[in-house]
């Protein structure tokens, strides 16, 4: 049928039929071309055509719709998350934030510990060293005392020796025995 409808729309609008005369007449061109455009309408309406193209148009239609409101939803969907994401990472900033802040004040007072036993150590540092010192300058006095002791006594002896009698000898002995008996009673 298509092959025939073909055929005729191919030899109804031909040159050869063209000729001026009445309307209705098959060789009027005016009147093949309308018989052919009206067969060629008449083809369309009967393979329901423009139901189809309208039906494909329709279906593209609902598709772009569908692609909008899935491309809509999916913008709204990523601006959320965007938004999310930026919640976040501003909720990190601050954390990031806070956590340094308590590490610097962490590392301050962790550096005023240290200077606090820093001053305490070499406090105790410098007592023990004036108490090492007081006692070798007590030492060092002592050994000298002692020595001037040594060599008085020796000096003395010396003198005494020297100067000493038996008179004399006897006399220190009865003042140092009436010295002691004084003392003890």
């Amino acid at each position: 049928m298509r092959k025939l409808a073909t055929l005729v729309a191919l030899t109804a609008a031909s040159p050869a039929f063209a000729a001026s005369g009445p309307f209705f007449s098959l060789r009027n061109t005016d009147f093949i071309v309308l018989l052919a455009f009206i067969l060629f309408v008449a083809i369309l309406l009967k393979f329901k055509v423009p139901a189809t193209i309208a039906g494909l148009l329709d279906k593209r239609a609902d598709d772009i719709k569908n692609e909008l409101d899935e491309a809509r939803a999916l913008r709204e969907e990523a601006q959320g998350i965007l938004a999310s994401y930026e919640r976040k990472s501003k909720e990190v900033q601050e954390q990031a934030d806070r956590i340094v802040a308590q590490a610097k004040a962490d590392a301050a007072a962790f550096a005023e510990q240290a200077k606090a036993d820093l001053e305490k150590s070499i406090e105790r540092r410098l007592a023990s060293a004036k108490d090492q010192i007081a006692s070798a300058e007590a030492s060092a006095v002592r050994d000298v005392r002692n020595a001037a002791i040594s060599v008085a006594v020796a000096a003395a002896g010396d003198v005494v020796a020297k100067q000493m009698n038996a008179t004399a000898a006897n006399k220190l002995i009865d003042a140092a025995i009436s010295e002691v008996d004084a003392k003890l009673h």
